[in-house]
């Protein structure tokens, strides 16, 4: 039985092999190789017999078959017996001759058998590849392979036969005829001299130690003449490759005489082949072996071929190197062993082919040859010793090479030199300073890449190399160091050499380090006789310079400073310790910033500090006057980077205010003057602040060399006094000037105040000013400012020590120019009283003038007479009768016009042509149209004569126009504009039937108001204005009073503010007094005072527009409500600045709330209808009541006034505004305005968002946030619980976040808003019951239901929905008896019952099709399980456990991680009280567990993982649970296979007897529809079987097991069918 499941096992992996995917392919063979492992001689024949049996079976397949055998045979080939091996000899023997022609991957598979049958069967894999090969018969081609093969991987075994074979092959290389057969001849020479060499080179282990390398000599000729004298001249190109690689083993084993006589001839037939092949690494390897033989035999002829061969191999290094191509790199390495060769055999040949190719004209020679020179230096030391002299010299054209891949080269060649001593001879220096050139290149002139061809790939730069070169060479060259100390310093002072600073500071930190190590304390800079050295003061400058800089050049400023630091006792015995302490803290501030956090002004100012406290550390005055010189010479250096010199001119004024010298400083800054480069404006800071620091000590002699300067030539157009300004232009001395203003402005600046005091206006200001006089080209404006500021306003604000104290003002002001007067206009009243008189005396004439014609001639009168400006006071006082008679002309004009018509039409009409001069911007003309109008208004009140009671109907728009003007600017116009009220309520009196001669009190009052506004008090204007608007309240007809208000409200819009302001406070008294009887006119005002915010948005005008409307809300708000509800859609802002205005009164602001949620709660909030004319899915549109109502909501709650009101409705607004929410979830607006939201956002209009949804989000935001719950609205933002309301999917998540934030920021305001929401059990709109439910579930999930005392009232609510009929209602139920474990655990026994009684109803809800309700039990299960009694939970534990297990594969991702998570809590809670029926659960549910951790869905493989942890302890075996608890932690990687084979190993090892349970419901999972736990489901059978005790086998049904198995192997997934293989081969257990 044994023998045939093995072959039934073989047969369905052999069958299987020839699955279409290679990667099944290859587990077969694997799974093959596995059975191979257990039973080898039993694979071995299987595959053996399929292989006889299939004759058919296409190549491929017994390729992978023969690969097999291969394997088994290779690992096993000691367990073999000869019979098996023989039987495996011929097979692979058959299917490598089987096939006449090539069949490269089989016949070489068949072949790879017997080459491994061969290391341990060579007698008997010889005997059958002799069989093959007959002399006078051409072998099969793999034959040949075969035994080349073969003696190479088993040489002691079958060189003892190659001469016999040699015997027998040699006679068929004349007779081969075709290529392949001669390439297959070639490659058995090649490997049988390459076999017989390794056999000679270990004779020591060699069976037989008596073979001798003679006993080929002859053989080998003989093939050698054949290959090289016809072969090799093959036109097949594979050919020629095949004998020259043959030909490369094979001269090692000629006859030394053999190899000499055919050199000449040999070594030019090889070299040809360069020229024949692009691929040449196969002669270039074969060149080298040829080479080696011939210098072994000490050839002669050799020096005859040297040159043609140093020529042909030079072209080949000169080849383009690709990265990409592994022939070409290893062509490289072969010429280069060819190299060394010939290095070795005959250096000065080698070098006096090589230096003169330094000079090539090609780069690729000058690379090539420099590429070869370093490999010789390296390789072949010995011989180059003697040359070093001559290498040198010759490398000194190389330096001058502009080539940057040449560059490369050379400082790889001067790399290989420093390593090799060559840079401690003579000349070495000049290599050593071609490398710091290179280290100093910029970046910007590296080459770029241009192109995909080889000699465009890009590399590393020049600089980068020498940089590394230089730093390897100084760190890691011993012999070097001497080399290179001091000689680097000489390369820290010049400019040319910047670019390597930082290489070159961190080379001389590390050498200096050691010379300190090996002689502490001494001086590390030995000046003995060496004169290029830079001094100390030099070092010190320069590298104090280039670290204002810090992070250009990779970081100069810190390697700089480094340097320094080591070299602290060469610079000054006393700079030690004071260093140690100060350079440490500024490398530490450049370790904390970067290029782009570093300050500059900062960082410049702590190196001053730093060079400051070094001055004063060593204070000797000659050590800072020799160290200024240095400075002062070095600053020229430094032209090309200003913001370096400007700082290095900084150090210069800081290194002399600390010398003591005078003289030294005169000079210096004498020189500094004399040598500055004024047309450079970046410099004239660099040198103004040197002189401003210098001053702080040095001010006398500072301000003397400025006064010499200012007195020397360079201020004069003549040239030639002073020579080193003959030759510069005007413009050039006009700069200068710029320059010393800059230098005069920083001496005032820095220099002690008590000093410059004394010298601000002899010596300073005077100087200034006789520069800031001229034109000063190219300093600009603002830093003329600057550069004068300084100068003159700190002598200006010195106080009572002032040296200008008593001087003219004239005296500094003098020098700038002051602004011309303007002239104003003359009089012209004779022109204009003539005009007026000619008008009045037109105006009585018969027959009258036309109304166009009258009202032109008025026009004209006004425009003559009211802009003409008034005379200034004082001036042309006979000009006042003229004015006075053209005025009382003018006059006499409009009273004439009016008594033609005394009408209140007549008098209106009259009043409009006054009407823009009354409201005109300019005073004058008010002041005369008021006068003027208060005349008219007396003659019309003089003249009345009323015969019947008729209305003045327009009495309330001339009031309107007048009163405003009570407040106005001007006095004179405040009193006409009073006596024109008056005449206008006496009118009125009049019109109503009274006595010409009766006197009203009220309006006589306002002749004592009269004289309150002569006063231009505001406080008193207005409060006169509103005791003249009560009096006109108290008079005004009632039809008057909507007319005079709207004039008002036109009044808001005055030019004169206080005008404006006078006539909102005139409305709000008319509003107060009368508002009353306006509710029919509310919405006329209301659109009134919209529109007028529209026309203008000054502040007053909007305060007045809003306490109006508030005014009128307190009387008619429901009116006024209504009316702003009207409003079009979306409120414009006008519309929102009014309904802003209701929340500035409290007691207003509660009212309008009230109304504004009946508006939105009473109406519906949608209508069904269809989306489209032919869509059959109904659509939701909101009404425009209730949204309208939203939008007004939340632009009341916005205003911050409204918190009380907001306060005191809390509860009401809350849940009428989250109802909303959820009932505009997914409705559209009408399709109006989705028009004009269409057009908003096209217009980018900024207006508030009109989705339904959103905007009752926004009002409910708004609302909590008014109503002190800032808290609330951030928690919910941070969670994106707003967005999540506005979505049909997260609103649940929403209102659950919301509710958690109330809970926990808004706890006291709970107990009333629960009970608005209680009440909506039984709303008729569904979603609204699902976010009240949602709400309250979450509630529960905090324990501030607790502490309210709210819980019992809330569960029981939640009890009475949980018979709803709404499947999502009931959902939320459960999810909020659930949230009772976290929420307030501690109650969770009290009601335990009756939670598990409806977590179990939940679970048995038949009435969901999609079972959401069973998820939330399944869900709040897993909550409640830990908390409830145990004796309840074990009335239940079996029910649930059964009632969850078809949700473990469920199609749907959650029910599966909720089911398994449940189960896991299942276990959990009966750890340590596990009863054995409940044991049978765990078991049975092991499988689907562990399949699943390969669920595609991380979630619920993260549930296994969690279920699998607490099912351990109840299996009671210990290793088992500390498997599951090693390899599933929550969020490490699993590493399936391995957890698996552990899991399995314990399972089979505790519970042996389940075996069969475990496999037969794996089985159920072979046809899982997840491709990953279908292929997992064969591998825990498998790894079931491989650690089962073989007498279990009779738990499995192998026959269903292998038909199932065969099924998978046929499985559309290749990954399946890999794992079902797989199996397959861990099934030979059961053997």
């Amino acid at each position: 039985m044994t023998r045939s499941y093995v072959q039934k096992l073989s047969t369905i992996l052999l069958d299987a092999i020839t699955d279409k995917d290679p990667l099944v392919q290859e587990q077969v063979c694997s799974a093959l190789c596995a059975l191979g492992e257990s039973q080898p001689e039993e694979a071995l024949r299987a595959c053996e017999e399929h292989l006889r049996l299939h004759e058919k079976l296409a190549h491929p397949y017994r390729t992978m078959i023969l690969r097999a055998m291969e394997t088994v045979v290779s690992n096993h080939i000691s367990e073999l017996d000869k019979d098996m091996a023989r039987a495996v000899i011929l097979l692979a023997s058959s299917e490598m001759t089987k096939a006449k022609d090539l069949v490269w991957d089989w016949q070489q598979a068949a072949s790879n058998v017997l080459v491994a049958v061969g290391k341990q069967f060579i007698s008997t894999v010889m005997e059958e590849m002799l069989s093959k090969l007959q002399p006078g018969a051409l072998p099969h081609y793999f034959v040949v392979r075969t035994l080349a093969n073969l003696s190479v991987s088993n040489a002691f075994g079958m060189v003892p036969f190659l001469t016999s074979i040699l015997n027998t092959m040699l006679p068929m290389l004349g007779t081969a005829k075709h290529d392949t057969t001669r390439e297959v001849l070639c490659y058995a020479l090649q490997h049988f001299s390459e076999g017989t060499l390794e056999y000679l080179a270990n004779l020591d282990q060699a069976p037989d130690p008596t073979v001798r390398k003679d006993a080929f000599a002859s053989p080998m000729s003989s093939a050698y003449d054949i290959l090289f004298q016809q072969w090799l001249q093959s036109r097949e190109a594979k050919l020629r490759l095949a004998v020259v690689q043959a030909l490369g083993p094979m001269s090692n084993l000629m006859p030394s005489e053999k190899l000499e006589e055919q050199l000449p001839k040999l070594l030019p037939g090889v070299l040809t082949l360069y020229k024949r092949h692009a691929e040449t690494c196969h002669v270039s390897k074969s060149l080298g072996q040829i080479l080696e033989a011939a210098v072994s035999v000490g050839s002669r002829t050799l020096d005859v071929q040297l040159d043609s061969l140093l020529a042909a191999l030079h072209a080949q290094i000169c080849v383009p190197v690709e990265s990409t191509s592994p022939l070409v790199m290893s062509n490289q390495k072969e010429v280069l062993r060819c190299f060394t060769v010939l290095a070795r055999y005959s250096p000065d040949r080698l070098l006096a082919f090589l230096l003169p190719r330094l000079d090539s004209s090609t780069e690729r020679s000058r690379m090539g040859t420099l590429h070869v020179l370093r490999h010789a230096i390296n390789s072949a030391a010995a011989q180059m010793e003697v040359k070093k002299p001559f290498i040198l010299s010759a490398m000194r054209l190389p330096l001058l090479d502009t080539n940057s891949k040449v560059k490369r080269a050379v400082v790889q060649v001067i790399s290989a030199m420093a390593h090799h001593g060559y840079l401690e001879q003579p000349g070495g220096e000049a290599l050593v300073e071609y490398l710091v050139q290179q280290c100093a290149l910029p970046p910007e002139v590296e080459p770029q890449t241009a192109g995909p061809s080889s000699e465009e790939l890009p590399a590393d730069s020049v600089r980068a190399v020498s940089v590394r070169t230089l730093y390897l060479v100084s760190t890691t060259v011993d012999r070097m160091s001497d080399v290179l100390w001091p000689y680097l310093l000489e390369f820290v002072t010049p400019v040319r050499f910047t670019g390597a600073l930082t290489p070159l500071c961190r080379s001389l930190m590390h050498l200096a380090q050691k010379r300190q190590e090996a002689a502490p304390g001494a001086l590390l800079i030995q000046y003995d006789g060496n004169v290029t050295l830079p001094s100390p003061y030099a070092i010190a400058t320069r590298l104090l310079a280039v670290s204002s800089s810090p992070y250009h050049g990779d970081g100069r400023g810190a390697a700089s400073l480094g340097l320094l630091n080591v070299l602290h006792r060469d610079i000054h015995p006393l700079l030690g310790q004071r260093w140690a302490t100060t350079i440490p803290l500024l490398l530490e501030y450049l370790d904390e910033h970067s290029a782009d956090t570093l300050s500059q002004k900062e960082w410049e100012e702590k190196l001053l500090v730093f060079l400051r406290d070094t001055l004063a550390a060593v204070s000797d005055n000659t050590w800072v006057c020799q160290l200024s010189l240095e400075m002062c010479k070095q600053l020229p250096c430094y032209n090309g980077t200003p913001q370096e010199k400007n700082f290095l001119y900084r150090c210069v004024g800081t290194t002399l205010g600390a010398a003591s010298s005078k003289d030294v400083v005169k000079k210096h800054l004498r020189e500094l003057l004399e040598t500055a480069r004024y047309q450079e404006e970046a410099e004239h800071e660099g040198l103004a602040c040197c002189f401003g620091i210098c001053a702080i000590s040095h001010l006398d002699d500072t301000l003397t060399q400025l006064e010499d300067f200012v007195r020397s030539d360079v201020f004069r157009k003549s040239t030639g006094i002073f020579n080193i300004f003959k030759d510069r232009s005007e413009v050039e001395a006009e700069k200068a000037k710029g320059a010393l203003m800059l230098c005069y402005g920083h001496v005032a600046a820095r220099a002690p105040r008590e000093l410059v005091l004394a010298r601000a206006e002899s010596d300073i200001l005077r100087n200034m000013f006789q520069c800031f006089s001229t034109k000063v080209l190219g300093v600009k404006v603002e830093t003329k400012v600057q550069c004068v500021a300084p100068g003159v306003t700190l002598p200006l604000s010195s106080g009572p020590g002032c040296a200008l104290q008593g001087r003219e003002p004239g005296t500094l002001g003098a020098h700038w120019p002051s602004p011309e007067g303007v002239l104003e206009p003359a009089w012209g009243w004779p022109c204009h009283l003539g005009g007026a008189l000619l008008a009045l005396g037109l105006s009585p004439l018969e027959p009258a003038l036309e109304e166009q014609v009258r009202a032109d001639m008025v026009h004209g009168c006004l425009q003559s007479v009211m802009a003409v400006l008034p005379e200034p006071e004082g001036d042309d006082d006979h000009q006042e009768p003229l004015y006075l008679d053209t005025m009382q002309a003018l006059e006499d004009l409009l009273t004439s016009l009016l008594q033609r018509d005394m009408t209140p039409q007549g008098l209106q009409v009259m009043v409009e042509h006054l009407s823009p001069w009354i409201k005109s911007p300019r005073g004058h003309e008010r002041v005369r149209a008021l006068a003027l109008s208060s005349c008219l208004l007396q003659h019309f009140l003089e003249h009345l004569h009323v015969s019947a009671l008729v209305p003045f109907h327009n009495l309330g728009l001339l009031i309107g126009l007048f009163s405003p003007r009570c407040a106005d600017l001007w006095p004179a116009t405040r009193q006409e504009a009073v006596s024109c009220v008056h005449s206008l309520l006496y009118l009125q009196l009049g019109y109503e039937g009274f006595a010409r001669d009766y006197r009203d009190d009220a309006v006589e009052r306002l002749l004592v108001l009269k004289g309150g506004l002569v006063h231009s008090d505001p406080a008193t204007l207005f409060h006169t204005c509103h005791s003249i608007a009560q009096i006109i309240a108290k008079r005004l007809p009632p039809n008057q009073l909507i007319s005079l208000l709207l004039t008002l409200f036109e009044g808001l819009g005055d030019s004169d503010k206080n005008c404006s302001r006078a006539a909102s406070v005139m409305i709000n008294c008319l509003l107060k007094e009368r508002g009353h009887l306006l509710q029919e006119k509310v919405p006329e005002i209301v659109s009134v005072l919209r529109s007028k915010l529209q026309e203008t948005w000054e502040e007053h005008v909007r305060q007045a527009t809003q306490y109006s409307v508030s005014l009128l809300a307190s009387q008619h708000c429901e009116a006024v409500v209504s009316s702003l509800l009207g409003s079009p859609l979306p409120f414009d802002s006008q519309t929102c600045i009014l309904w802003r205005a209701l929340a500035v009164e409290p007691s207003i602001t509660a009212q309008v709330l009230e109304l504004l949620l009946q508006k939105m709660s009473r109406d519906v909030p949608f209508k069904e209808s269809r989306a489209f004319l032919l869509s059959s899915c109904p659509g939701r549109v909101a009404t425009l009541l209730p949204l309208a109502a939203t939008c007004a909501l939340s632009e009341v709650t916005s205003v911050a006034a409204s918190a009380p009101a907001v306060l005191e409705l809390y509860p009401q607004l809350f849940a009428a505004l989250l109802l909303r929410v959820s009932c505009t979830l997914g409705v559209q607006l009408p399709r109006t305005l989705q028009a004009k939201e269409r057009r908003a956002t096209g217009l980018a209009l900024a207006s508030r968002n009109l989705d339904p949804c959103s905007s009752a989000v926004d009002t409910l935001q708004v609302m909590l946030l008014r109503g002190g719950s800032e808290d609330v609205v951030q928690c919910v933002e941070l969670g994106g619980g707003w967005e999540s309301l506005r979505t049909s999917t997260g609103h649940e998540e929403g209102v659950a976040r919301l509710a958690s934030a109330m809970a926990k920021f808004a706890g006291p305001r709970l107990p009333l808003v629960m009970k608005a929401l209680l009440c909506t059990h039984s709303s008729v709109y569904e979603v609204q019951r699902v976010t009240s439910t949602a709400f309250l579930a979450e509630l529960l999930n905090s324990s501030v239901v607790k502490d309210l005392m709210l819980l019992e009232s809330l569960l029981d609510n939640l009890a009475a929905r949980q018979k709803d009929t709404c499947a999502s209602v009931r959902r939320l139920v459960l999810r909020g008896l659930a949230n009772i474990a976290s929420g307030s655990p501690d109650k969770v026994r009290a009601h335990g019952p009756q939670l598990l009684t409806s977590m179990i109803s939940g679970l048995d809800d038949g009435d969901d099709p999609q079972s959401l309700v069973a998820l939330e039990a399944m869900l709040g299960l897993a909550k409640l399980l830990g908390l409830v009694e145990p004796w309840d939970l074990r009335s239940v534990l079996l029910h649930v456990a059964v009632r969850i297990r078809p949700f473990f594969d469920s199609e749907k991702m959650d029910f599966r991680s909720a089911s398994i998570c449940l189960f896991g809590h299942l276990n959990k809670a009966c750890h340590g009280n596990c009863e054995d029926i409940f044991l049978e659960q765990v078991i049975g549910g092991l499988v689907p567990l562990l399949l699943h951790l390969q669920d595609p869905q991380a979630s619920v493989a993260g549930a296994c993982k969690f279920a699998l942890r607490m099912c351990g302890p109840n299996l009671e075996r210990e290793d088992l649970a500390e498997a599951f608890q090693k390899h599933l932690q929550e969020g490490r990687g699993l590493h399936f296979g391995e957890f698996l084979n552990t899991t399995c190993k314990h399972l089979m090892r505790h519970f042996p007897d389940l075996l069969g349970r475990l496999v037969s419901t794996s089985l159920f999972y072979f046809k899982s529809s997840w491709e990953d736990v279908r292929a997992a489901a064969p591998m825990l059978t498998g790894f079931l079987v491989l650690h089962v005790e073989p007498e279990h086998r009779q738990q499995v049904d192998l026959e269903q097991l292998l038909a199932a198995l065969q099924l998978l192997l046929k499985d559309p997934a290749p990954a399946v069918r890999m794992k079902a293989a797989e199996t397959l081969g861990r099934l030979v257990k059961f053997a």
